[in-house]
């Protein structure tokens, strides 16, 4: 068995790609089946899902394939639009340093965008056989240049009736293709289809392998891709790790993820590939000595690191393989410490997440997206058990009679809330919010709130140094304070702190901002969406005379 993927002869493009991905040995399943494919046989490979079995195949086609031929050269056929949506991301991300063409097809999307995609040639399909069939009855693509097809999850393509549909596909290919067939089970039927369209094929047998996973509290969020990062702010500031690691796929999203953190006042370093051992070290000396609290790292950046003490470690990307995921989790819950692994999962990573937990044993719990309320009571008790912490702690005689002092003048109370006070004021600006009340404004009921056609804005004007914006969204859309707030701070990048009072109406909103930076949350939020709308935002026109005193708004809180 090869002891690395350079043994199996795959070209420095490819090893290069891999590399980046975390790669670092072949599992058993790619180990023999990449040398059968390199080697022309036809494979019969019955491995669960979650063995790597997406890069046994893939990784030997990549090195077959002709970049100057712009027709479809490989044929992978899976039951769903899911596992080909990811089959395909796959080999995009094995092909990183080729010039190689590969398209999804399946049902569900616009066939317009995908006849674009074959007019321009493409050398790799990934599709559902029903998508597929539908193709070629329309004759917009030929597979007469195909070398490989492979029926990914063959016994699952059964279960859902795809067997006559894939039996016609293959009557379009030619006859001395390359055929790979990879199945958790082999039924009688997918057995006989193997005998009649498969050439004295290689059977691989590989149990999928036992895993050894940390005893740690896991746990998993589903966020939709555009509020990743945000919803990756809110949890660091609901959990308040300690130490943590963020692990993400590519060394541009290490970069993106540690500049968008750190300008929102998160101490945290990025760790990756391209840095030189002198920037490496420094940065895991911060980390160690608890200077940075944050470091966002690939797969292979974090490789061999050895810190005892994370209490915390975050898969902002999920990993391709399961091996990976047990090894990332296992920075954290060392030594008989606790810890806790957290999963960003996106609807469309739920496939591969589900096969990420079945192959490695595990079962994470799913916890609801915290809301800036949950954060600001977990900061407040956090504080409050600190402040319990100081005062078992010894000490505190100079400022006990410093505070016997005060009691003469002003009420216990008075003098706990003035001490907060200036605590909070040492704190990073755009983080002291999380332990004061957010300005939050709701109206009157819709008999009250004032008619967007009538004016934009209310009768108190915005403080000095404000400008207020109309937002065309408002409580009917189920639009929260919350969802505006995140949509200025991430797209235009502002602090949340910086935001003034947000009113929501029935039918639209407004929101008070810097005014010199009013024209770049405009040309920011016009570019995005709020709710999974789009928007229209304009500076608000004046209150009409017309709107009486009882149209105002009541300020919440």
């Amino acid at each position: 068995m090869a002891s690395s993927f350079a043994a199996l002869g795959l070209s420095e493009p490819t090893l290069k790609a891999i590399a980046e991905l975390g790669y670092e040995e072949p599992t058993p399943i790619q180990s023999q089946t990449i040398r059968a494919l390199s080697e022309g046989e036809d494979v019969i490979a019955q491995a669960q899902t979650g063995t790597g079995k997406t890069a046994a195949f893939a990784l030997p086609i990549i090195e077959k394939l002709d970049p100057k031929l712009r027709s479809p050269q490989a044929l992978i056929l899976t039951p769903t639009r899911e596992l080909a949506v990811q089959v395909a991301e796959a080999f995009q991300s094995y092909t990183k340093y080729q010039q190689i063409s590969v398209l999804p097809v399946y049902g569900g999307q616009p066939i317009d965008r995908q006849l674009r995609a074959l007019e321009r040639g493409v050398q790799i399909v990934v599709g559902t056989p029903g998508r597929i069939l539908d193709h070629i009855r329309r004759k917009t693509v030929k597979f007469v240049n195909v070398r490989t097809v492979v029926l990914d999850e063959a016994d699952e393509m059964l279960n859902m009736g795809f067997i006559e549909d894939i039996e016609a596909i293959l009557k379009e290919t030619p006859e001395d293709r390359q055929t790979a067939l990879f199945s958790a089970t082999m039924p009688m039927p997918i057995a006989n289809l193997a005998k009649r369209y498969m050439h004295n094929a290689r059977r691989i047998t590989v149990a999928a392998e036992q895993m050894t996973v940390p005893q740690i509290r896991q746990i998993y969020y589903e966020v939709g891709k555009r509020d990743k990062f945000e919803m990756l702010t809110r949890i660091l500031d609901f959990e308040v790790p300690a130490s943590a690691i963020i692990f993400c796929r590519t060394k541009l999203e290490v970069d993106n993820i540690g500049q968008r953190l750190i300008a929102r006042a998160y101490p945290a370093e990025a760790l990756h590939g391209d840095m030189n051992q002198a920037s490496r070290d420094r940065v895991m000396g911060r980390f160690r000595s608890g200077q940075t609290e944050l470091l966002i790292a690939t797969d292979v950046a974090a490789r061999g690191l050895d810190v005892e003490q994370v209490s915390h470690v975050i898969n902002y990307d999920l990993p391709l393989e399961p091996q990976s995921y047990v090894h990332r989790i296992g920075r954290t819950g060392r030594a008989g410490r606790a810890g806790i692994a957290i999963s960003l999962v996106t609807p469309r990573e739920r496939r591969q997440w589900g096969s990420i937990q079945q192959t490695a044993g595990i079962k994470a719990q799913r916890m609801q997206l915290p809301t800036i309320g949950d954060v600001i009571t977990r900061r407040r008790e956090r504080f409050k058990e600190s402040i319990r912490e100081v005062i078992a702690a010894e000490g505190l005689e100079p400022y006990t009679i410093m505070a016997e002092e005060m009691g003469e003048e002003y009420s216990p109370t008075d003098l706990a809330a003035a001490a907060f006070k200036l605590l909070m004021g040492t704190m990073p600006e755009e983080r002291a919010d999380l332990l004061a009340e957010p300005e939050v404004y709701e109206p009157y009921d819709k008999k009250r709130a004032p008619d967007k056609k009538r004016s934009h804005g209310k009768e108190s004007p915005p403080e000095r140094g404000m400008t207020r914006l109309y937002i065309d969204i408002g409580r009917e859309d189920r639009v929260r304070p919350g969802d505006i707030v995140g949509a200025i701070a991430n797209e235009a990048e502002i602090p949340g702190r910086s935001i003034g009072a947000i009113e929501i109406f029935d039918h639209f909103s407004l929101v008070d901002v810097p005014a010199n930076q009013a024209q770049q949350v405009i040309k920011a939020l016009q570019k995005s969406m709020i709710r999974n709308q789009k928007i229209s935002v304009e500076i608000a026109k004046p209150s009409s005379p017309k709107v009486k005193s009882t149209d105002k708004p009541r300020r919440k809180g």
